[in-house]
């Protein structure tokens, strides 16, 4: 999963577990970015989603540059203030473009 490596010159290396859930009566695995964005097999191709959600953490990004604010975008995808802040967060951490090469 190439959202899981943080990008080149980080110094800071983080070791990331990975948590084993059920959901809907389904196992949902993935690796925790943040609190609210992850790495889950299977979802999105393993790039960086909000949890529990198909919605990627590329998009969010995507949304701010054409214009939108935090607090629209938490609107309008139904997702907590701090999915989006963190989404914007962990894009200086992990190269989101690298997750779709």
């Amino acid at each position: 999963m190439a959202a899981r490596l943080p990008k080149a010159g980080r110094t800071a290396e983080r070791t990331l577990d990975l948590v084993k859930e059920t959901l809907a009566g389904h196992p949902y695995e993935y690796y925790p970015l943040g609190n609210h964005i992850v790495a889950a097999k299977g979802v999105c191709g393993g790039r960086p989603t909000v949890k529990y959600r198909r919605l990627d953490a590329r998009h969010i990004v995507g949304r701010l540059k054409a214009g939108d604010t935090v607090r629209q975008i938490a609107r309008n995808y139904k997702i907590p203030v701090a999915a989006v802040n963190e989404a914007i967060e962990l894009a200086s951490l992990y190269d989101y473009e690298k997750a779709y090469a």
